[in-house]
């Protein structure tokens, strides 16, 4: 007996900005396996009685295993059980959804994948600026701050990531900033390119903080919150001038 599992994108944690297929998903499931930034409000449309199950993992933070999770999966949708994977944001944006789907797949588990509002569409939103600008921002590009170890990637693509006419969006990369600013400058990227911080995006404590690439650097290298955050560079338009 084989049940079903649904890879639910939870949007950035404002419960409002789920999708119609994600909300009626949770009301279905028999189970939900969520991260921490999915959690809250979002599991407030989970059936009564659904059992939840945290798996969220956090920098500098006791995390389950992802062959841990990826078995979880697997073991209650054997049991014929309509299973939930919550992600935030949408999953298959540095959600580590493939290794999910692999284990799903070997053991012969059907699933679907309903996106959800990527964060940094929802942040960009919120700081009430466009992603492209025509004729100035032409190209957007989403990188990681962080590899399996918690440092900045080695393999980087320094030629797109210095371009002056791209919005790059940066994800798990407060802790790396300082060292990517500095190499961005030695490739040539203007030290004055408008930034913008934006932590805990769709929560009660959300913040945005506008800067310049090495002014935010300098912060960073100072002090940071434990918020999650997205750093945006390039050539961001400012609704205040």
């Amino acid at each position: 007996m084989s049940g079903y599992v649904s890879f639910v994108s939870s949007g950035p944690g404002d419960p409002e900005l789920l999708t119609l297929k994600a909300a009626d998903r949770l009301a279905k499931a028999d189970v939900v396996l969520f991260d921490d930034l999915s959690a809250g409000p979002i599991l407030g449309h989970a059936r009564e009685g659904a059992e939840l199950i945290a798996v969220g993992k956090r920098a500098g933070r006791p995390s389950p295993k992802q062959d841990h999770v990826s078995r979880l999966l697997v073991d209650h949708a054997l049991t014929g059980q309509k299973v939930v994977r919550l992600k935030s944001g949408d999953s298959g944006l540095f959600g580590r959804l493939e290794e999910e789907l692999v284990a799903l797949q070997e053991a012969g588990i059907d699933y679907e994948i309903i996106p959800g509002v990527p964060s940094a569409c929802a942040a960009a939103a919120a700081a009430g600026m466009p992603l492209t600008r025509r004729l100035t921002a032409r190209r957007v590009q989403f990188v990681t701050g962080a590899d399996v170890t918690g440092d900045l990637p080695e393999t980087l693509n320094w030629a797109a990531l210095a371009d002056p006419a791209a919005t790059t969006v940066v994800f798990m990369g407060k802790r790396t900033f300082p060292k990517l600013a500095a190499d961005l400058i030695a490739h040539g990227l203007s030290p004055d390119t408008p930034t913008l911080l934006a932590e805990a995006v769709g929560h009660p404590e959300q913040s945005l903080h506008r800067s310049t690439i090495a002014k935010l650097a300098a912060e960073l290298a100072e002090a940071r919150s434990n918020h999650p955050a997205l750093i945006f560079y390039g050539p961001l338009y400012d609704p205040e001038g």
